[in-house]
């Protein structure tokens, strides 16, 4: 997808580095927010979830694609998608395996509601408001589903963090395989890998900030938070910043 075509990115793989990253940081800034700045997992996702809609109202204003304003965007759903999830799980008590089957309910719904009411949940021509609103929701319930799913993975299923960053990595590298190989539907298989990368950014995130004796690396949430922001914004430079300057040098 041309991004001029529409106001969301391009699916390449830098879209895929850049999710993956945008994932992570939203785990270790969500639990910066809710554990180390001790705020809590329901203040917490109020603070984001303004973030969010606040993020969103801009982008739903804006004509075009606009790189920093849409990962903004995912970042800000990745964010509150954590300490919702925290929320859900913790805090009211459904626990991971619940939080994570209402989450995919939930999603399946909103995917379904969007098919029956546009007649379709591609994501390569995003223009309309209408349809903008089901894209966001979606991911927002996406990222959500994630957090829970990934931290079933690290700590229900006895997995630990390297081993359920692993099993993700693996349905991702399936999901992959069958998007070359075989003629299943891009849609479908798109919304599979987004759903997949927000646990593996969310195993990876623990994996980045728990303490050494929990199998993690210790780097804590405020610096591996700062390392991801860093690595989000090269990504995204290395990817626009030439576009816009053939752009520029087009026009």
């Amino acid at each position: 997808m041309d991004s001029s075509a529409g106001k969301v990115a391009e699916l390449t793989l830098a879209f895929w580095v850049m999710k993956i990253c945008a994932t992570t940081l939203g785990e270790t800034a969500g639990d910066l927010l809710s554990m180390t700045l001790d705020l809590g997992y329901g203040l917490s996702t109020a603070v984001l979830l303004g973030l969010f809609l606040i993020s969103l109202g801009a982008q739903l204003r804006s004509t075009r694609f606009r790189p920093l304003l849409y990962w903004a965007v995912i970042l800000s759903t990745s964010t509150a998608g954590t300490t919702m999830s925290d929320f859900l799980d913790r805090s009211v008590g459904l626990g991971y395996a619940s939080g994570a089957a209402l989450l995919a309910t939930l999603l399946v719904a909103v995917l379904v509601t969007w098919r029956l009411t546009l007649g379709s949940i591609a994501v390569d021509d995003v223009r309309t408001v209408r349809t903008e609103a089901f894209y966001w929701t979606a991911i927002l319930v996406s990222n959500t589903l994630g957090t829970a799913l990934g931290d079933y993975l690290a700590d229900d299923s006895g997995l630990g963090f390297l081993g359920g960053a692993a099993v993700i990595g693996s349905a991702i590298a399936v999901t992959a395989a069958l998007a070359f190989a075989t003629r299943l539907s891009r849609v479908g298989l798109f919304w599979v890998a987004f759903v997949l990368t927000r646990p593996f950014g969310a195993t990876f995130g623990d994996l980045l900030t728990k303490p050494i004796d929990k199998g993690g690396l210790d780097l804590g949430t405020a610096g591996s938070s700062a390392v991801l922001f860093v690595i989000l914004l090269g990504v995204m430079g290395v990817t626009y910043l030439p576009r816009r300057t053939k752009a520029a040098d087009a026009s």
